[in-house]
């Protein structure tokens, strides 16, 4: 029996395990109508073959949490709502500070949940908590952050001289009528003059989901973990202009690898100019921060003028040239990751050393809010951070 190529091309067609298994479109019938029995069986057998949609396994759903509202009055519900998913263990709510201590602890939520009813404690938060969903005592996505709103005290200030140099600053002293060092002596005088200020007032709270900050750059990524407990408004600040892109094609516009004595100091970016003198067209209130200026912490630049603080950053390179800064600055997260990024980006080759003015700008090529991971029952995060790879007294190689 002879058959024409058409015919010969359609039963290899048919035949193929590739053109047999294809089940996610309807089958075409062929164009051309084969006189040959065997070819017309096999045909009509392949039309009339059963179609078997592929299988996918539903994926569980997790529990969930989420605020109710951003903002919740100081004496109204305190609200999340807690989803079960497909979970059939019982779901617990964890509030804890940032060295991971219990403050409460809710056992079986779900639903619509009132703080004020579940977590009763939770009317006396100082500063802000975070609250940890947990299957079991297993804990369960990103932690929602608890931030008490309390204006900050009257910031005190006086004039000093910067080290080993005859130009004046304003030194922040003290907050309301507690100085920052007890020990100044200096200061007897000013402090009869201090008041506390007005007794700090709940203006209410405010409830989000923890976000880190991923920032890319040409140097690699750095991951900032933020620190609300410390300083709230800056550090939501931050938050803020990242999410709205802000910082998104920017760089570090100020590279200082070391200090007059060869000591680490800073890198710095935010500037949307790359001049330094740039900003978000708003200043910041500083907050009393006492988020020690570690390598990898991330504080806030700002002009002489105490509240001057906008968008402008810096990651601090080391303890030793950078303690200074703790309490005049705002530092408000720290890196868990990048500090080979860091590293690079502090040596950069500079053109001018005294301004840190880099020959090419740093660049930061976006940052993006990510979720952060669960919190821990007494684990404290900071713990985790990045650690110097530049041994003490030393500065990263640069070329000036």
């Amino acid at each position: 029996m002879r058959i024409t190529l058409v015919e010969a091309l359609l039963v290899v067609a048919c035949a193929s395990p590739a053109f047999a298994q294809d089940t996610t479109r309807a089958r075409p019938r062929p164009l051309v109508q084969s006189e040959s029995r065997e070819v017309a069986e096999r045909l009509r057998r392949y039309r009339e073959a059963p179609v078997e949609e592929p299988t996918v396994a539903p994926r569980a759903a997790p529990p969930t949490m989420r605020a109710l509202h951003l903002y919740s009055s100081p004496t109204g519900p305190l609200e999340l709502i807690v989803r079960r998913g497909d979970s059939a263990a019982s779901l617990n709510l964890f509030l804890l500070d940032q060295a991971g201590e219990v403050l409460g602890i809710a056992k079986g939520v779900e639903g619509r949940v009132d703080l004020r009813k579940t977590l009763p404690g939770i009317d006396g938060l100082g500063r802000a908590a975070w609250l940890q969903l947990a299957q079991d005592e297993a804990p369960i996505g990103a932690p929602i952050v608890v931030h008490p709103i309390r204006e900050p005290p009257p910031v005190r200030v006086k004039s000093d001289l910067r080290p080993q140099s005859t130009v004046t600053y304003t030194r922040i002293v003290g907050w309301g009528d507690q100085p920052l060092d007890p020990s100044d002596t200096s200061l007897d005088e000013a402090k009869k003059g201090w008041i506390a200020g007005d007794p700090p007032v709940l203006s209410g709270y405010k409830m989000y989901l923890d976000m880190d900050v991923l920032v890319r750059t040409d140097h690699g990524e750095i991951v900032v973990a933020l620190a609300p407990d410390e300083a709230p408004q800056t550090a939501w600040n931050f938050r803020t202009l990242v999410r709205e892109g802000f910082y998104d094609g920017g760089g570090f516009h100020r590279v200082v690898p070391a200090d007059r004595e060869g000591r680490p100091f800073v890198i710095q970016g935010g500037d949307p100019t790359m001049t330094g003198n740039g900003g978000p067209g708003f200043a910041l209130a500083l907050e009393p921060s006492t988020l020690a200026h570690d390598y990898g912490v991330i504080s806030m630049a700002r002009a002489d003028e105490p509240h001057s603080a906008g968008s402008q950053f810096f990651f601090a390179l080391g303890r030793e040239a950078t303690a200074r800064l703790d309490g005049q600055y705002c530092a408000f997260g720290y890196a868990v990751s990048g500090n080979r990024a860091i590293d690079s980006i502090a040596a950069t080759p500079l053109d001018d050393v005294g301004e840190g003015r880099p020959r090419a700008i740093p660049r930061i090529v976006s940052m993006q809010l990510v979720a952060a991971p669960p919190r821990m029952p007494g684990i404290d995060r900071r713990e985790s951070r990045v650690k110097a790879t530049i041994p003490a007294g030393e500065s990263p190689p640069t070329t000036r």
